[in-house]
């Protein structure tokens, strides 16, 4: 930072700064673990010297603190991957169901909003499309921290909600669906040529509040891909060409990735496989009624508090699927 032009290149710099703050960051927890175990350690000699059976609570919650901040912090070191530094962008898509799919959808966003918050990240709506009647036929959020796409790539896949649904007078327990995708938010610029005879691009007016704007500007923008079938959308910016611009780095890195997965044939560990939205392919299930339980079908981890995990608690099913996959 302190060569000379470096502030020059505020692309090149903005990065640096970035990794920086991440490796200041693991410094700072890595310090906070040391501080804690001589902590700990104090209070251990002190139970023994004085024979203190009061201090016996206080240090099994410190001990317990203290393995759970350290476990975080070595899952941490798992990602290694190219992009798994980088943010993060996801979309969810109601599948079989209907109304509830929708509803669902919704659910699963107010999720990820909520351990995007509990992680100290940013999270913004780019993109929607609100149900029929209830809840969202589709979302995508664009979520920025350090290593936010390498946690959140372990959310890819289908989501399968069992419970009685609202939306049913009859009062019948009922299932419903929604597919989640992730990629990186690859900021640079990617070498990957997108042929305009290759590409469609919409313009539409964008959904929900956001004053005369929002109304008035067909400022939303949808981009089709015809060889692989891949549509991105933005409407978050209030420009037509900021949305265009966003759209097409978010089709680039599609197609990266989508390029690099048959590179190494490799398409379940970089993108993973998009399944039918639908029976038989989700990779978690939240169980409501009759019982209350989240279970992920590639690792076996569960919680039976739904509650807790829809209000975002959804770390320990990305640890677990990190060292799944390491071990893999």
């Amino acid at each position: 930072m302190e060569a000379p032009g470096f502030w020059d290149d505020t692309d090149k710099s903005q990065k640096v700064m970035k990794e920086l703050k991440g490796l200041k960051g693991t410094k700072e927890r890595y310090e906070a673990l040391c501080g804690s175990y001589e902590d700990i350690e104090t209070l251990l000699e002190i139970g023994y010297e004085e024979s203190d059976a009061s201090l016996i609570p206080e240090i099994e919650s410190s001990l317990n603190e203290f393995i759970t901040d350290l476990e975080e912090l070595r899952i941490s070191t798992l990602l290694s991957d190219e992009y798994d530094s980088n943010d993060a962008i996801l979309r969810l898509n109601a599948g079989a169901g209907g109304t509830e799919s929708c509803d669902w959808a919704s659910m699963l966003c107010r999720m990820y909003q909520k351990w995007a918050d509990k992680k100290g990240f940013t999270c913004e709506v780019i993109d929607f499309l609100d149900g029929d009647e209830a809840g969202l036929k589709s979302v995508t959020l664009e979520i920025r921290g350090q290593n936010a796409y390498g946690y959140l790539k372990s959310e890819r896949g289908v989501h399968r909600l069992v419970r009685i649904s609202p939306f049913n007078a009859a009062g019948k327990r009922q299932t419903s669906f929604v597919s989640c995708d992730v990629m990186p938010d690859i900021e640079e610029d990617i070498d990957i040529e997108v042929s305009d005879d290759d590409i469609r691009i919409d313009t539409y007016r964008s959904s929900g509040a956001g004053g005369q704007h929002i109304n008035k500007t067909s400022s939303a923008i949808r981009i089709t891909h015809f060889p692989t079938g891949i549509v991105v959308q933005c409407q978050n910016e209030r420009s037509q060409f900021q949305n265009k611009d966003k759209a097409m780095q978010m089709l680039k890195a599609k197609l990266y990735m989508l390029k690099k997965e048959e590179n190494q044939q490799a398409e379940a560990q970089i993108r993973g496989e998009m399944k039918e939205i639908g029976w038989g392919s989700q990779i978690r299930s939240y169980v409501m009624q009759p019982y209350t339980l989240v279970k992920d079908h590639r690792t076996n981890e569960e919680i039976g508090n739904v509650s807790s995990v829809l209000d975002g608690n959804i770390d320990p099913f990305i640890n677990a699927y990190l060292k799944w996959s390491v071990s893999r």
